[in-house]
C-alpha cells in the first residue's frame, strides 16, 4: 500500500503486522494471533482517528491517492452496456474525458467522466486527466445528444485541471470549456455531477455546472489548485498548504457555503482503502438524486438549475 507522508505512523504499525505474519510463515510454531490482534486494534483506532481530524492540505492528498478508485473504475462497477463515444467532430479524440452512454440500475443516462489513469501507460494515455479542447466539445456533444433523447446526465470530476500547454491554447481552450460549462448549464435534463478526486478549475466546472453536486468525504473542488494559488500569491509553490486553508476547497467548506448539495461519505481511512464501498456509496447517492428529479419538467430543471448557480455566495 501507498501511504501518505501525515501516515507514517499508521505505516509503522500495520508495517509490524506484516513482519509478525512473515515471521508465522517462516515458523509455524509461533503464535502471533495475540499480538497482531492487538497492532490491529491500534492500528484501526489511529486510522480512525487520523482522518477525523485531517487538515485541508492532507485531503488534498488524500484526494489525490494513485490508489483512490477513478472514473473507469466507477463505470465498470455501476454502468452496464457501457459506450463510449470517441471524439469531438471537429479535431480528434481526447482521452483524458471519457463520454457515451451507458445503462444505470437499468436506466439510460448519458455519462461523462475525466480519468487520469492507474499507471505509467494509462496515465500518459488519458494525459492525467488534463483535458485539451477536443475533451470539452466532446462534452458538449454529450449534453446535446442527451437533451435530444432526453437521458440524464451523469458526471465525475477528476482533475487537476485542464490542460495548459500551448497547443490546448491554439486549438481555443478558454473557449471549450465556456461552451462546455454552458452546454451544462442549459441541459433540459436531470444533471448529477459528482466530484470523486480532485476538482480543480475550470476543467472542472466545465462538467459540474450540475442540479446536483455531490462530492465525497476526502475531495477537493477549488477554483484553482493550492499550488496554483500559492504561485500566484505568494510567487513560490512551497505555500500550497497556506493556500489550501485559504480556498475553502473541502467538502464540507463547501456543503457550508451551498456550493454542493450532499457529502458522500468514505470508508475509515478513504477510498483508497476500500475502493468498491466508496463507489457504492456514490451510486447510491446518484440514485437518490435521480430519483428526487423524476417528473419535473426540462424547464423547471433549468429554473431550478439556474436558480441554484446564482444563489452561490450569497447571504454569507
Amino acid at each position: 500500500m501507498h501511504y501518505l507522508e501525515f501516515e507514517r505512523p499508521i505505516a509503522e504499525l500495520e508495517g509490524k503486522i506484516v513482519e509478525l505474519r512473515k515471521l508465522a510463515e517462516d515458523d509455524p510454531s509461533m503464535d502471533i494471533h495475540g499480538q497482531v490482534e492487538q497492532l490491529q486494534i491500534r492500528a484501526g483506532s489511529l486510522v480512525a482517528d487520523t482522518y477525523a481530524r485531517l487538515t485541508p492540505w492532507q485531503k488534498v492528498q488524500v484526494a489525490r491517492h494513485p490508489g483512490r478508485p477513478h472514473f473507469l473504475d466507477y463505470a465498470d462497477r455501476i454502468f452496464d452496456e457501457f459506450t463510449p463515444l470517441a471524439g469531438d467532430r471537429s479535431f480528434g479524440e481526447d482521452q483524458a474525458v471519457v463520454a457515451g452512454l451507458a445503462r444505470f440500475r437499468g436506466r439510460p443516462v448519458a455519462f461523462i467522466g475525466q480519468e487520469k489513469g492507474n499507471d505509467t501507460q494509462s496515465r500518459l494515455r488519458h494525459n492525467f486527466g488534463s483535458a485539451m479542447p477536443e475533451g470539452y466539445r466532446k462534452a458538449a456533444r454529450i449534453f446535446g445528444l442527451a437533451e435530444r433523447f432526453n437521458l440524464p446526465v451523469l458526471s465525475f470530476c477528476d482533475t487537476s485541471g485542464a490542460y495548459p500547454g500551448v497547443s490546448a491554447e491554439e486549438r481555443g481552450q478558454a473557449e471549450a470549456i465556456a461552451r462546455s460549462t454552458e452546454a451544462g448549464l442549459s441541459v433540459k435534463v436531470p444533471f448529477i455531477a459528482t466530484i470523486i478526486g480532485e476538482g480543480m478549475s475550470g476543467g472542472a466546472i466545465a462538467i459540474a455546472a450540475a442540479s446536483r453536486v455531490y462530492m465525497l468525504e476526502h475531495s477537493i473542488y477549488s477554483v484553482i489548485s493550492p499550488e496554483g494559488c500559492a504561485s500566484i500569491l505568494w510567487r513560490s509553490a512551497d505555500k500550497a498548504q497556506e493556500a489550501a486553508n485559504a480556498l475553502k476547497l473541502t467538502a464540507q467548506d463547501l456543503l457550508q457555503l451551498k456550493v454542493i448539495d450532499a457529502i458522500v461519505s468514505e470508508p475509515v481511512g478513504g477510498a483508497h482503502r476500500a475502493p468498491l464501498e466508496s463507489i457504492d456509496a456514490m451510486a447510491e447517492q446518484i440514485a437518490t438524486g435521480l430519483k428526487e428529479m423524476e417528473g419535473i419538467s426540462g424547464d423547471e430543471l433549468l429554473r431550478q438549475r439556474r436558480a441554484k448557480f446564482l444563489a452561490i455566495g450569497r447571504n454569507l
